[in-house]
């Protein structure tokens, strides 16, 4: 189990690793662009990351390299959204990106099944910004700490997200 509390502490292992989380904090009302991180129990999905930036990603879970043409759909009304989606518009949430937040991505399966308009949208645990300020709703963590967690968890670990 991950452990995520409001106070920006991520534990897993019985280890204490600094987070970012939404920039508005944690809550059990999660909606699109609201930039909160949601409460609760989740899965973890699938893992993208840049080839050309990280070389050596040891985890259980699967793994999928980003390509440029890759995006997270976050439009409500639109029949992709919160799923992956392969575009080259560039009002889309890409994966592919200059910043290297998103040299990692795992995403926490939230709002997935079913899939609920406005609940919110690419939810992931992805590299924190150098001085950890606040995200979209995603969790961020430094880039070493996330390759050793990715190193012991598997589709059976839990994030479990408190406010």
């Amino acid at each position: 189990m991950i452990v995520v509390n409001k106070n920006g502490t991520l534990i897993h292992n019985k280890k204490r690793y600094k987070c970012s989380l939404g920039e508005y904090g944690i809550t059990c009302r999660k909606k699109e662009g609201d930039k909160k991180t949601p409460s609760g129990i989740f899965s973890l999905g699938n893992v993208f990351y840049r080839k050309d930036k990280i070389k050596n990603l040891k985890t259980n879970l699967k793994k999928i390299v980003i390509k440029k043409n890759m995006a997270w759909c976050d439009e409500p009304n639109n029949k992709y959204y919160n799923k992956l989606i392969y575009t080259n518009d560039i009002k889309k949430e890409k994966l592919y990106r200059k910043d290297n937040l998103y040299n990692i991505v795992v995403v926490i399966n939230y709002n997935i099944q079913p899939i609920l308009k406005n609940k919110g949208s690419a939810i992931f645990i992805h590299l924190a910004k150098q001085n950890y300020s606040g995200t979209m709703g995603c969790i961020g963590l430094k880039e070493n700490d996330l390759l050793n967690i990715l190193k012991t968890i598997s589709k059976k670990t839990k994030i479990k997200i408190t406010a």
